[in-house]
């Protein structure tokens, strides 16, 4: 009993152990894949990433014009770079060693995943009308 009380005071005016996080930023550790970064310039917008994301952190919203918009949801993200891997064009989609800020208002991301969802079945509803017109018969 004696020892542990030692200990606390010794405690008590020691220097802390742990990172004065988000003061001073905590070190990466090693193999850490890092945050990624999209260049919509260059984008060819073929889905693929969306597609090959393990927890869905990419999804594209179609637009009525029918265009498509990008969004990345980092804290949703595992950074296992599978979208990397599957984006046919180089520096579309790359790993930064960066971390996500720790305090970043993105939207909300259930209202962006409902969006999605139903932009893309009326997408591929009009999609479906285009390539098959229905045929009216004529009565004689």
């Amino acid at each position: 009993m004696k020892e542990m009380l030692i200990q606390t005071i010794k405690n008590l005016f020691s220097k802390p152990e742990t990172v004065n996080y988000p003061a001073e930023p905590s070190p990466t550790p090693p193999g850490y894949r890092g945050l990624i970064v999209y260049d919509e310039s260059l984008c060819i917008f073929c889905t693929k990433c969306e597609i090959v994301c393990p927890p869905g952190a990419i999804r594209f919203v179609y637009t009525d014009e029918g265009e498509k918009k990008y969004n990345y949801n980092p804290y949703l993200c595992i950074y296992c770079g599978e979208c990397v891997r599957a984006c046919p064009k180089a520096g579309v989609l790359v790993q930064v060693e960066e971390t996500a800020p720790p305090e970043v208002s993105l939207p909300d991301w259930d209202s962006i995943e409902r969006e999605a969802d139903e932009s893309k079945k009326r997408f591929l509803s009009r999609k479906k009308k285009s390539l098959n017109p229905s045929k009216k018969r004529t009565s004689q």
